[in-house]
């Protein structure tokens, strides 16, 4: 049974690349047509794939109403979005909301720019776990066995000369974010578009999810982005108080750590030269 199971799953994420006839989808889990039929029509029974005219198969309304519905019904956005709203209005720049869950990190909700040009991020869809400013948030607040197992294992893909190279570098950066409460990506993916952001904790004081403003520095320099800092972390602990039925125990604050009031901007021009020493 957990056979069928597993295989039956596996059709989900290849009908995501495109629809798939039935030989393709019996080829691709290396099953006989008939079984792949069986697994299919059970599928399409419970709305999760459905058949088109041409008897290519792609994944069907069901599913996407069943995943809109567990965004919906995570507590943590539902309480957070009014403050991201806010954030966004007092800013005007995009605001993203994400989570670390099966070892990625996902965005489950953003408030758009009101300035023209628009950033590619999509609710659901995985960040860039070695650069995004909330990536680091959220696995900086690994237990560190953990946190150097998951650095060892990724890849480091060179989005710009700016990303992070290897995981000797992120473990390092990684420790500066747990010890400051905040993170920056600045041109780490993408060279135009810079991102602060904070972590929102639970009652136990665990981060469980983390906030960010993000813009193109055709519209704010970095400098003019990181001085939105304190009003993104003060949102952050706005929704970690909420989310958490009162105030959160914060975390261990280090000697090192900045006061948010006193931040010098880490311009991409600075973390150039850092990554090259």
């Amino acid at each position: 049974m957990s056979q069928t199971v597993d295989r039956a799953l596996s059709i989900l994420p290849l009908l995501a690349e495109g629809p798939a006839n039935l030989e393709q989808v019996a080829t691709r889990l290396g099953v006989h047509k008939s079984t792949a039929l069986r697994l299919l029509r059970t599928l399409h029974e419970h709305g999760m794939v459905y058949r088109q005219q041409d008897q290519r198969y792609r994944l069907g309304a069901r599913l996407f109403a069943l995943a809109q519905e567990a965004v919906e019904n995570l507590d943590v956005r539902e309480i957070a979005h009014p403050h991201l709203v806010a954030l966004n209005e007092r800013c005007g720049h995009t605001v993203h909301l994400a989570v670390y869950e099966e070892n990625e990190v996902l965005y489950i909700d953003k408030v758009e720019s009101r300035y023209p040009v628009r950033m590619y991020s999509r609710i659901g869809k995985p960040v860039a776990i070695t650069v995004a400013a909330v990536a680091k948030l959220l696995l900086a607040d690994l237990p560190e066995p953990e946190r150097r197992t998951l650095a060892e294992r990724l890849s480091y893909p060179a989005y710009t000369p700016r990303s992070t190279p290897n995981a000797a570098a992120f473990l390092k950066e990684l420790a500066t974010v747990r010890d400051q409460g905040w993170a920056t990506d600045f041109g780490g993916h993408e060279e135009s578009i810079n991102c602060v952001g904070a972590p929102i904790r639970g009652a136990d004081g665990r981060v469980v999810a983390a906030c960010s403003v993000s813009a193109p520095n055709v519209v704010v320099s970095s400098d003019e982005l990181l001085s939105l800092l304190p009003l993104v972390r003060r949102t952050a602990e706005e929704i970690s108080r909420e989310y958490s039925g009162g105030a959160p125990v914060s975390a261990p604050v280090s000697p090192t750590s900045q006061n948010p009031s006193q931040v010098t901007a880490e311009t991409p021009e600075k973390r150039a030269e850092e990554t090259s020493s």
